[in-house]
């Protein structure tokens, strides 16, 4: 394929030769003479400059001089369709392995492609095109729409109902019980029955080993094009709003409700009943304890305004000196407050 054919069908403004032969895409450590890359980042700015790549995916300003260059609006964006091009996953051959056990009443579209030790249960009906990997389980009643892809051992548990282009990677599991129990008189537990469903909207991705609860009452939602990280735990009666990312190891507790374009980066959480405003941004491992109204950027555990929790971490790290400056004044000004500072025990003797 060459750069100008790739330009047309990704809509780029090419600057460089139209002939160029293209054969895949690299980093651009590892780019060769005959790969396309991408600069989204100026940090990598220099690495652009020394890549071997036949062109590079760049925005409508920068320069990059001596370079071929493929200009969009969204370089990275570009870039992803540009995976695509070269990319050779071919769809598993349609048919049912003879492995398969599929109820009598269960329903499933047009060309489907299931594989070994599938198992579908009473009642489960699954649209046009499903692929469904070894080990598979749909519970009974389960609603599936039209080209669904389960991977390996995922799990579509009873009466969840799912849109059309729905993935589930590898140990995905969807409509498990919610963590729901009453304390009894004796100090042990009751287990709260989960009534309720998993709805998850079209183009819902749940990546591997997360876990979606089934709500108590009601449905535990994830509404359109929400994706899901690796090891993300989504509480019974949560609201995920459109567009939603919930990054690796995120935790939300019950009746979380999330607005649309809100991202949970790696390893933060919520604590239960919370609404969370369209487009907020928790950072890394921090912990929501209460609302966030929309647009804000949160950190910390508990979380706060990310450009105050900058300015806390950077006295933080200069706590034992300004302790140390405090303690000194204090002897030389003659203050008499018995209060412990910095070592409570040293402050005792």
């Amino acid at each position: 394929m060459t750069l100008g054919e790739i330009a047309a069908r990704l809509d780029c403004a090419l600057e460089g030769p139209p002939a160029t032969e293209i054969d895949g895409v690299a980093g651009l450590e590892e780019a060769s003479e005959r790969k396309l890359a991408f600069l989204a980042n100026p940090r990598y700015y220099q690495k652009a400059l020394d890549t071997r790549a036949a062109a590079i995916f760049v925005d409508a300003t920068t320069a990059l001089p001596g370079k071929n260059l493929l200009r969009s609006a969204n370089p990275y964006l570009a870039f992803a369709r540009a995976v695509e091009l070269f990319a050779d996953v071919p769809r598993p051959r349609a048919g049912i392995h003879p492995t398969a056990v599929i109820a009598p009443s269960a329903k499933i579209g047009r060309n489907p492609s299931i594989g070994p030790y599938v198992v579908i249960e009473d009642s489960a009906v699954i649209g046009d095109e499903c692929v469904l990997k070894s080990f598979v389980v749909i519970y009974s009643g389960a609603r599936i729409g039209n080209r669904f892809m389960a991977h390996s051992h995922a799990v579509v548990r009873e009466n969840v109902q799912l849109g059309d282009d729905v993935i589930l990677q590898n140990g995905a599991v969807l409509g498990c019980d919610g963590f729901g129990f009453a304390r009894q008189a004796d100090g042990s537990y009751y287990k709260i029955a989960a009534a309720g469903s998993v709805v998850l909207e079209d183009s819902v991705e749940v990546q591997a080993n997360s876990c979606i609860d089934r709500a108590t009452v009601g449905d535990t939602r994830l509404r359109r094009g929400v994706k899901v990280d690796n090891l993300v735990q989504v509480g019974h009666g949560c609201d995920v709003g459109e567009h939603t990312l919930l990054c690796g190891q995120v935790g939300l507790a019950g009746s979380t409700k999330l607005g649309r374009e809100v991202v949970f980066a790696g390893q933060s959480a919520s604590a239960g009943h919370l609404s969370i405003g369209d487009r907020v941004i928790v950072t890394a491992q921090s912990g929501v304890g209460g609302d966030v109204e929309s647009g804000k950027i949160v950190s910390g555990s508990p979380a706060i305004d990310h450009g105050r929790w900058l300015k806390c971490t950077a006295i933080y790290a200069k706590l034992p000196e300004i302790n140390s400056a405090f303690r000194k004044l204090r002897d030389r000004v003659g203050l008499t407050d018995t209060r412990p500072v910095g070592n409570p025990r040293r402050e005792q003797r």
